[in-house]
């Protein structure tokens, strides 16, 4: 039960907060201090219902070191996509132009910092984390990803590639980044940089959503694999192939510091009419 009162903790924030949010688009200081306020109160509502259901500080979203991890990530994820987005422009399949709206990338920031702490507090800090308490590191890394891809299937542009492609770049990308850090900042910022620089920056589609202008007037054209068509550059190979390695650096880095969890083995009872010799050999 530990698990649906905590995504019913966050989902009874997020659901009228990202209403709120939708709502303040016009305008994007209530946008923006909207995403803010509604990402706020659900990691306070995360920490409340974490503490009230497994007796613990929610040391996943403490406030120590929060701040750097979080800008981290933000710069990680930014990066990220410069890369991925200049490979595709140097292969011919994006270009810029002109300028979009400061003002629309503003209140896109305030609508992308909500739903990032949507999405990472319950495929990251609860689905990925309770998982990996029963089945270990790899099975809940693998099963959250495709998880997360699914969800997005249900958006506009959505296709079941690039379902795939989420769950591998951003599944994997994101899940790695909470196994070595065993926080939620740095997947956040990471989720947040790499949100901002793709439709806040360079104006693509973000998740095959109808993502508004951002600060530039930018348009993809070419092969589907190269520029992931409707659906955006996510669903690029470009995309993939960059996520990827930087899913398996994390994982490696994760790895040397200990923090892989193995999946606990069942041991079988020793049968109690067995010889002595047997059992204790």
């Amino acid at each position: 039960m530990r698990v649906v009162k905590q995504l019913g903790a966050v989902v009874v924030v997020a659901v009228p907060g990202s209403a709120a949010v939708h709502a303040a688009q016009g305008s994007w200081p209530l946008a923006l201090v909207a995403g803010v306020v509604v990402a706020v109160a659900m990691v306070l509502a995360y920490a409340w219902v974490v503490r009230r259901t497994e007796r613990r500080p929610a040391s996943e979203v403490a406030l120590a070191g929060g701040g750097s991890d979080l800008r981290r990530g933000v710069g990680i994820g930014v990066l990220v996509f410069v890369t991925v987005i200049a490979v595709i422009a140097l292969a011919g399949g994006y270009r810029v132009e002109g300028w979009g709206s400061p003002a629309t990338a503003l209140a896109f920031l305030g609508l992308t910092v909500a739903a990032v702490a949507t999405e990472e507090l319950i495929f990251r800090g609860i689905v990925q984390r309770v998982l990996e308490q029963r089945v270990g590191t790899w099975v809940a890394l693998g099963a959250t990803a495709a998880l997360f891809g699914g969800m997005h299937l249900a958006n506009a542009n959505a296709t079941l590639w690039g379902a795939v492609a989420i769950a591998i770049e951003a599944g994997g990308m994101l899940g790695a980044a909470y196994v070595l850090t065993r926080t939620l900042w740095l997947p956040m910022g990471l989720h947040l940089g790499w949100n901002l620089a793709v439709g806040g920056i360079f104006g693509t589609e973000v998740s095959g959503n109808a993502t508004p202008q951002g600060l530039l007037d930018g348009v993809t054209s070419g092969p589907v694999w190269l520029t992931g068509g409707a659906f955006g550059p996510e669903g690029s190979v470009v995309a993939v192939v960059v996520c990827s390695v930087v899913t398996v650096v994390l994982l490696r880095l994760a790895h040397r510091r200990g923090r892989i969890v193995l999946r606990r083995r069942v041991v079988e009872p020793a049968v109690a009419s067995a010889p002595a010799a047997t059992v204790s050999a």
